[in-house]
C-alpha cells in the first residue's frame, strides 16, 4: 500500500475511535445526576424506618436523642433503613455513592449557623437486603472523625446486626454518633474479662443485700446502701432535667452537603 493510501485510512481509525468515544461517554450515566427515590422526612423528623427494623417505642427512643441534640448542638443525626439500593435507585451503586447523592438530595443539616460554616450533618443508612451500613458525614465534620466513625461502626452497629439484633445495632450507633458531636468518649466494648467482673460485683452486690437484710431487717447496712444509691441516681436525673432547654431551633434540613468522610460495614 503506497503513502497516499495510508494517511486517509489513518484519519477514518481515528474519527471512528473519536466518535465511539464521544457516544459511550454521552450515553454513560454520570452519578450526579442520578436521583434517589427516597422521600425527605419533615424537618423534626429523625427516622425513616421503610425497612421496619424497629418498633415505635425504638422510634420514639431515637427521635427523642436526636431531636435533643439538634437543639443543643444545631447537629442533626438522620436514621434510614431501606430494604434495598436497587428498589430506590441505586441498582449496582456502592453504598458511598448511594449514601452520599441522598446526604446531598436531603441537604442534611445547616450550612451555616449565622455567619459561621457550620454543615455538620450526619446520615445513619441501613440498607438490610445489601447487608451494608454507612455513616456519612457532612462537610464541616472534614475527615478530623473518620476513625471515630469506623469506631462506631466497627464495635457498636455490625456486631449486633451479625446477631440480627437490627434495633440494638441502630440505637449504639445514635448513642454513640450522639456522643461523637458532643465530643464525649465514646463507649468501649466490654471484653470478656470485663463481663465477668461485672457479674462478680453484681452477685456480690446482691449477696450483700439478702444477707444484711436476712440478718439486720429494716435496719441492715443494705438499706443505706440503696439508698445512697437512688440519691445518686435522682440527683443526676435532676441534672439532666435541669440541662434541657432552650437552644437551635431549626430543622434537619438547610442546605448541608456530604464531604465530611464516614465509615462503612457489611456484616
Amino acid at each position: 500500500m503506497n503513502s497516499e493510501n495510508r494517511h486517509p485510512l489513518l484519519f477514518r481509525a481515528i474519527s471512528c475511535g473519536v466518535l465511539i468515544g464521544t457516544l459511550f461517554l454521552g450515553f454513560t450515566p454520570c452519578a450526579s445526576a442520578v436521583e434517589i427515590d427516597l422521600e425527605r422526612p419533615e424537618d423534626r423528623e429523625f427516622v425513616r424506618d421503610l425497612a421496619g427494623l424497629l418498633d415505635v417505642p425504638q422510634i420514639e427512643h431515637i427521635q427523642e436523642i436526636c431531636d435533643k441534640l439538634l437543639a443543643e448542638k444545631a447537629t442533626p443525626i438522620i436514621v434510614v433503613t431501606i430494604e434495598s439500593m436497587a428498589g430506590h435507585g441505586g441498582e449496582g451503586m456502592r453504598i458511598e455513592t448511594f449514601a452520599t447523592l441522598l446526604f446531598d438530595q436531603w441537604g442534611i443539616g445547616h450550612e451555616t449557623l449565622g455567619e459561621e460554616y457550620w454543615n455538620t450533618g450526619i446520615l445513619l443508612l441501613i440498607s438490610k437486603n445489601d447487608r451494608k451500613a454507612r455513616i456519612e458525614l457532612s462537610g464541616g465534620w472534614g475527615r478530623r472523625e473518620d476513625g471515630l466513625g469506623q469506631q462506631i461502626m466497627n464495635e457498636q452497629i455490625i456486631p449486633q446486626f451479625k446477631l440480627g439484633n437490627f434495633p440494638a445495632g441502630i440505637l449504639a450507633g445514635v448513642s454513640s454518633l450522639d456522643k461523637m458531636a458532643r465530643k464525649l468518649e465514646i463507649p468501649k466494648v466490654p471484653t470478656t474479662m470485663w463481663v465477668y467482673l461485672i457479674w462478680i460485683v453484681f452477685f456480690g452486690l446482691a449477696a450483700f443485700t439478702g444477707v444484711s437484710l436476712y440478718r439486720r431487717r429494716a435496719s441492715g447496712w443494705a438499706w443505706m446502701f440503696w439508698g445512697a444509691v437512688f440519691v445518686i441516681i435522682g440527683y443526676i436525673l435532676l441534672m439532666l432535667l435541669r440541662s434541657r432547654g432552650g437552644g437551635f431551633s431549626g430543622g434537619s434540613f438547610g442546605g448541608g452537603s456530604s464531604g465530611g468522610g464516614g465509615a462503612s460495614g457489611s456484616w
